[in-house]
């Protein structure tokens, strides 16, 4: 159903898509945030491809003041995405609102690697998409800012002794916050947005993969080594059974 394509893409998180921006030759993520009908913006260049109306585009394409913070969050998540992922691809949209501003950093990375024999194989994808509304205080030295960030993760195996595996899941988190601006001038105030969103997004990111790692992963190990055992049963009783012996010697 066609028709309703707008208000799915609009309403629900799907993994993200690469292109290649013809003007700069570099790869940009896409999403609903960029996209006009069939075309979506490159912040590289910030042209649309396929090319749109020159009208629509004037409605549509970030000019001044958010263009140049869209620029320099571009160039601050790419140097995140280089560091923390070490390859990958990654995006920032801004727009103006009618009281301040929105925005959305995007970042993508996958993996692929052979498995055992030849129908062996096993595959990752990350996606992490960061949606932020800002709104500034009328004395332009503070801001507060509303992110909410979703990861979505899907990991795969297949090989000729296990079979095939597929996990895949997302998480979703929300965070506000009243930050400082820093600086009189325009440029400066400019340059202490992409530092307030940059330390966000980096923080809730952090959160979240460690809350994937330790508290989803964690659970799945303990549920999968309770359901199969690589080890006998009888040293897994014994194991539990000095643990007791232990707690019991320590509450007396």
């Amino acid at each position: 159903m066609p028709s309703l394509e707008e208000e799915l893409l609009s309403s629900v998180d799907v993994g993200l898509t690469a292109k290649r921006c013809p003007a700069s030759g570099r790869d940009y993520l896409c999403c609903d945030y960029n996209r006009d009908g069939d075309s979506y913006r490159s912040p590289w260049s910030n042209d649309f491809d396929p090319q749109i109306d020159p009208e629509d585009a004037a409605d549509l394409i970030p000019r001044g003041r958010i263009r140049r913070m869209e620029e320099g969050l571009n160039a601050a998540v790419d140097v995140y995405r280089e560091l923390y992922y070490e390859g990958g691809v990654s995006s920032a949209y801004l727009w103006q609102l009618d009281e301040g501003f929105a925005g959305v950093v995007l970042v993508k990375k996958s993996a692929a690697g052979g498995g055992a024999g030849a129908a062996g194989g096993k595959a990752g994808g990350w996606d992490s998409i960061h949606v932020l509304e800002v709104s500034e205080a009328a004395s332009k030295r503070s801001a507060h800012y509303k992110l909410t960030s979703t990861v979505i993760l899907d990991l795969g195996m297949k090989s000729e002794s296990v079979g095939g595996l597929e996990l895949a899941g997302n998480l979703t988190r929300q965070q506000e916050q009243d930050l400082a601006l820093h600086g009189m001038r325009e440029a400066e105030v400019e340059q202490s947005h992409v530092a307030n969103i940059g330390r966000m997004v980096e923080d809730m990111e952090t959160r979240m993969r460690n809350l994937l790692q330790e508290v989803y992963f964690g659970k799945a190990k303990d549920v999968v080594g309770d359901l199969r055992s690589i080890r006998p049963l009888s040293e897994a009783e014994q194991e539990r059974a000095q643990q007791r012996e232990v707690i019991g010697k320590m509450n007396r």
